[in-house]
């Protein structure tokens, strides 16, 4: 499932008239480069949720073939991350899934982050496996850190600690977790907060270069690390 519902609001003027996950990024949409990387991961049909300006992205992924977007529209209200994916979950299904963000994307080093997220999944340990970014990987944050990883892989909240990782806004989930979850606005913390407290909460941390857009200002950077990448590839 990707993300997409968001209002954008940092990123005015530009979202005044285009939602963000259709903001470019050297070319190619930050929504686009992330459906680009599940495609390339081998997913078949990708979940969208949309809200503000919904109409745009419903049509711009219509022309896309892989992976199969099916939309869940939220235009009725914003149900906040972990309320959207409650939302979709008839589409979704009952298999461990991948979420994405819509704001943020990676540049592969070697193997994609997605294939290596999913070789580390274990269903027998986890309920949520993120895929986390090194601060010194990172174009755009400008953040704290977002959790401490132990030698097993099980996270705890960072609380800013600096030697943690960033959330990458990628993971994967078992959806059982929602089991019972009310319908409405929920944010994913609750349930990331509920994992840890059973350690069941899980990273890996991604190779290459993350990027995350939340301003105009960050977009000469992001595209400046894609040069730069393209520059460095094979």
């Amino acid at each position: 499932m990707v993300l997409a519902a968001g209002l954008g609001k940092r990123m005015r003027p530009i979202t005044d008239i285009i939602p963000k996950p259709l903001v470019e990024i050297s070319g190619r949409t930050l929504l686009d480069r992330g459906l680009d990387s599940l495609a390339a991961a081998g997913v078949e049909k990708a979940v969208v949720n949309v809200h503000y300006l919904a109409g745009q992205i419903v049509s711009h992924v219509s022309t896309r073939q892989t992976p199969r977007i099916v939309i869940s529209d939220e235009r009725d209200g914003l149900l906040d991350s972990a309320g959207g994916i409650v939302k979709a979950l008839p589409e979704l299904g009952p298999l461990p899934f991948y979420i994405l963000n819509a704001d943020t994307f990676w540049l592969d080093r070697d193997q994609p982050n997605l294939e290596r997220l999913a070789l580390a999944w274990d269903p027998s340990a986890m309920d949520i496996l993120l895929m986390l970014a090194d601060l010194t990987c990172a174009t755009g944050h400008s953040g704290s850190t977002d959790f401490l990883i132990d030698d097993q892989g099980a996270l705890r909240r960072a609380q800013g600690d600096p030697s943690g990782l960033i959330y990458a806004g990628a993971g994967i989930i078992n959806p059982a977790i929602f089991a019972g979850a009310p319908k409405g606005p929920l944010s994913l913390n609750r349930f990331f907060d509920e994992a840890i407290s059973r350690r069941r909460l899980f990273g890996m941390a991604m190779t290459g270069s993350w990027i995350t857009v939340g301003t105009p200002e960050a977009i000469e950077p992001a595209e400046e690390a894609v040069r730069q990448a393209g520059r460095t590839a094979p």
